[in-house]
């Protein structure tokens, strides 16, 4: 199996886990009342909780764009230790984005995400040329 199928594999795993921990936040925060209801009623997610959710959900966003990455480089036979290199380093920014993100330390998350996307456009460009 190719590197960047496999860390394909770990980023979904941690979209996973990513969503065991929202579901933990926003139940404790919204009420099970609620989330198990039919949630008519918008309610906000707050604080560190809304943090996580909105980092959940930017995975999902960077999860698509990598997935075409790994696709093209593994369809294109172009793995090289370059889009190795790129794949790991977009999953060990997926991971740290989600502590950056809680943190709520100014520029720090988007400094983050900013090398994931950089390392995901690296992979397309060397599989493409």
């Amino acid at each position: 199996m190719p590197v960047e199928v496999k860390v394909l594999g770990f980023a979904a795993l941690l979209q996973a886990l990513h969503f065991f921990l929202v579901a933990i936040l926003v139940n404790r925060q919204l009420g099970i009342q609620y989330t198990g209801g039919p949630r008519d009623t918008p309610k906000e997610i707050q604080g560190i909780s809304g943090r996580i959710f909105r980092a959940h959900n930017n995975h999902f966003e960077a999860l698509i764009l990598f997935s075409i990455a790994v696709i093209v480089v593994t369809l294109a036979q172009a793995s090289s230790p370059l889009t190795e290199a790129c794949a790991w380093l977009y999953l060990i920014s997926r991971i740290l984005y989600v502590p950056a993100y809680a943190s709520g330390i100014f520029m720090l998350r988007s400094m983050i995400w900013g090398i994931g996307y950089l390392a995901t456009i690296v992979m397309l460009v060397a599989a493409l040329f």
